[in-house]
């Protein structure tokens, strides 16, 4: 992990779902995360925080895990399946718990602090299996930084089509998790590519 003396002069400590509000605009999905099993906050020291950094510096927000999640199964090797759905129900809500927020503030990101966000908190929920479904994974890897283990699923037929129609029309996969930058390039598409990626997403 980062050993700057930023790092150094904040503590994780527990926080309130006020903390993710407070903090949610600089989340790539700035919408309600839902009911949450337990927040975790970066708190700057006294000494550091000054008038300017009392509010938290950073968030994790913990919830209970989705019933359904196909790479659960690649990661649990069908560990819950083949039960009756309550049974299934009962036992991933007590061995898992899902990582649905990790925010850091933007002056304080590229020190490691979300890596050591995720990696000092998991083993404060006291369950076996922490999941993430991480769009940004790919870009930036702090999961496996904080000790989490990848699985990627390899995307349908269908999924890699389209992949490859919007490269055609000079829309990269990489750019693709840029939802305002894929509008603004498709908005200045010729009539013919226009009509063709209509088609190729319509399929």
């Amino acid at each position: 992990m980062a050993s700057c003396t930023i790092c150094k002069r904040v503590k994780v400590v527990e926080g309130c779902y006020d903390d993710y509000r407070g903090l949610s605009s600089y989340h790539y999905r700035d919408v309600r995360c839902g009911p949450c099993a337990a927040v975790f906050t970066l708190m700057a020291e006294p000494s550091l925080a000054g008038a300017l950094y009392k509010k938290p510096v950073g968030v994790i927000v913990y919830s209970n895990p989705t019933g359904e999640l196909r790479m659960r199964n690649v990661a649990t090797n069908n560990l819950y399946t083949g039960f009756d759905r309550s049974t299934r129900l009962a036992l991933i809500n007590r061995d898992i718990r899902r990582i649905s927020r990790v925010i850091i503030e933007p002056r304080f990101r590229g020190l490691g602090l979300a890596a050591r966000l995720v990696a000092e908190t998991m083993p404060l929920m006291n369950v076996p299996i922490i999941e993430a479904v991480a769009v940004m994974g790919l870009v930036n890897p702090f999961f496996e930084k904080a000790g989490m283990r990848p699985y990627i699923e390899r995307p349908p037929a269908s999924s890699v089509r389209l992949i490859e129609a919007f490269s055609v029309v000079g829309v990269e996969e990489a750019e693709l998790i840029d939802a305002g930058r894929v509008q603004h390039k498709l908005e200045r598409l010729s009539q013919s590519q226009a009509e063709f990626i209509d088609r190729e997403i319509r399929l």
